[in-house]
């Protein structure tokens, strides 16, 4: 993963939903078979994955946050 600098809110929005688009595509789309089939265990799988996605992200940028604030 590459790494983006954030400067401003616009900055954090941008790559919010770029990262949005990203967990979507990887994890929404096993969650969406997973319904259409009625598996109930690959749905339970498929949305424990695309809440641990989210949560990856959110800190994902929690740590850059509090790397910057550590580097001033």
């Amino acid at each position: 993963m590459e790494t983006v600098t954030i400067d401003n809110r616009s900055d954090f929005a941008l790559w919010a939903i770029e990262r949005a688009k990203l967990v979507v595509s990887e994890e929404g789309t096993a969650l969406a078979l997973a319904a259409r089939d009625m598996d109930d265990a690959a749905i339970g799988v498929a949305g424990n994955a695309l809440g641990q996605a989210i949560a990856d992200a959110m800190l994902e940028v929690y740590d850059g946050l509090m790397n910057g604030a550590t580097e001033d």
